[in-house]
């Protein structure tokens, strides 16, 4: 397993992180135990949740998954193996049973969200905090187009100075975001410079061959300021598999179970993403494996965040770690992408 440097921290990451919001939903205790096991003797150390997994959100499993992490540290005692990645949920998306539906990044929020999870994940302290997504309005969440909407959201001078406040506390040890555009990355890096708070080390936004928006205005950034990708969907849904060509819908497939799940299944993105499950085959690779390598192999790229329902699917993840694309192919895909650009939001 290859391990990169988290940006500007002392801290190592694994090229793949394990991703978890299937757990306390497609997956139980058992199934996450086993999942963990597995990505650690493989070489993972990276792990990333939210308080607000499992996905799809509901009342009846909020926070399940950050619980079932605590319970494994708590068994395993091995918490100091691992970097552990959470984040705060924003306001939106039909959560008003967090906190009551009090979602600001504001001072009281911060703190009682961090404490919350660090209670749930049974451990002294967080190495990665991610606002999950922005409290203002802006493109995430499957919008490309940005749509101006006035509004008042908490000062991105007073989310930072909570935050500091978590970090000085030792509480958290570095913070990060996610779903996160240009102008709020960029806007988060200049306040942290000028005023001396801590600054975004990651960002983790949608990245697959079926999205490849991140390079448009993040990938620079990303790369030039040193807050390098936490990608995630690298499969896109599971899209690119190759298990949902010419219409099937296994029946534990999240795209099948969850109704909600339909970004990367309109017209445009399966046709696309059939070229690319045809062209891994051409070459006789794994078209999951080949689209996570893809993934893996971008210079702005820190870590890969895969998931998986089951240890079969997470081995042959997995096992992406060891793919090298050769430039024939890496050219291939470019083609396939410059005919049907980011046909999925």
């Amino acid at each position: 397993m290859e391990f990169r440097q988290l940006d500007g921290t002392e801290i190592r990451v694994s090229a793949l992180c394990l991703g978890t919001m299937t757990w306390g939903e497609q997956n139980d205790q058992a199934d996450a135990f086993a999942q963990i096991d597995c990505a650690k003797a493989h070489g993972v150390n990276f792990i990333d949740t939210a308080e607000m997994y499992p996905v799809p959100p509901k009342a009846e499993t909020y926070a399940s998954t950050e619980r079932i992490i605590g319970d494994y540290f708590r068994q395993r005692g091995d918490r100091a193996d691992w970097v552990l990645a959470s984040k705060i949920a924003g306001p939106g998306n039909g959560i008003d049973y967090i906190r009551g539906g009090h979602l600001r990044h504001d001072r009281a929020n911060i703190a009682a969200a961090v404490d919350a999870s660090l209670q749930r994940l049974q451990t002294d302290w967080i190495d990665l905090y991610q606002l999950h997504w922005p409290e203002r309005s802006t493109n995430f969440f499957g919008q490309l187009g940005y749509r101006h909407k006035e509004e008042t959201f908490t000062a991105l001078e007073d989310t930072l100075d909570a935050l500091d406040e978590q970090v000085r506390a030792g509480k958290i040890r570095h913070v990060g975001l996610s779903n996160e555009t240009p102008w709020g990355t960029m806007k988060f890096l200049q306040l942290a410079e000028s005023r001396g708070w801590p600054r975004a080390v990651s960002i983790q936004n949608p990245y697959n061959l079926l999205n490849r928006s991140f390079e448009v205005g993040l990938a620079e950034i990303a790369i030039r300021e040193g807050c390098g990708l936490l990608a995630y969907s690298p499969l896109a849904f599971g899209m690119l598999s190759g298990k949902y060509e010419n219409g099937a819908r296994p029946a534990q497939g999240r795209i099948t179970r969850f109704s909600r799940f339909t970004r990367y299944t309109n017209p445009q993105a399966e046709a696309a993403c059939s070229r690319y499950v045809a062209l891994a085959r051409e070459h006789g690779l794994d078209p999951a494996q080949m689209a996570l390598a893809f993934v893996t192999s971008r210079p702005f790229v820190t870590s890969n965040i895969i998931g998986a329902t089951t240890l079969e699917q997470l081995e042959s993840n997995l096992a992406s770690a060891r793919l090298t694309l050769s430039d024939e192919l890496l050219g291939a895909l470019d083609e396939i992408h410059r005919q049907q650009p980011n046909p999925a939001p």
